[in-house]
């Protein structure tokens, strides 16, 4: 399917291609990209069996490389696209990061921030979720059922 360029679908449909290098590589297929001013500055996927570090989630990763690549570790005109709710870990860094918007497919009623709440984000960061939801869901259920 064929999305507008620069719309959430475009944006979440990049981050599900990283979801899919994840998934390739087994590692846990969650994608994240970050956008500012409607270009994408850092792209990445779950690597934690790969460099054997429980923190190196896509968010974290995608974090890390977007400071790098702005030059600053606040990131408050940025986005973070993800395939699935981050975690509280992945929050409290976008908290630190300040971005000025979160992007989620899938929720993970197990793992995911809102099981605690929103306070775990920055008050100024808006959140939008359900982007693509199916496909990123369906990901994943896939990626556990081989598991199984």
């Amino acid at each position: 399917m064929q999305y507008d360029l620069y719309s959430d679908e475009y944006f979440m449909m990049e981050a599900l291609k990283e979801a899919h290098k994840a998934f390739a590589r087994q590692e846990i297929p969650v994608g994240a990209i970050i956008v500012s001013d409607n270009q994408i500055v850092a792209r990445s996927y779950n690597m934690s069996e790969t460099l054997n570090d429980a923190t190196a989630h896509a968010e974290l990763i995608a974090i890390t490389s977007a400071s790098n690549t702005l030059g600053s570790k606040f990131l408050p005109q940025s986005t973070l696209y993800v395939t699935v709710e981050p975690c509280v870990m992945c929050a409290g860094a976008c908290y630190w990061a300040r971005l000025q918007r979160i992007v989620y497919g899938a929720s993970d009623p197990k793992a995911g921030f809102t099981k605690i709440g929103r306070r775990i984000v920055h008050p100024l960061t808006k959140i939008d979720s359900g982007i693509l939801e199916k496909e990123c869901a369906d990901l994943i259920k896939d990626f556990f059922s081989l598991k199984r």
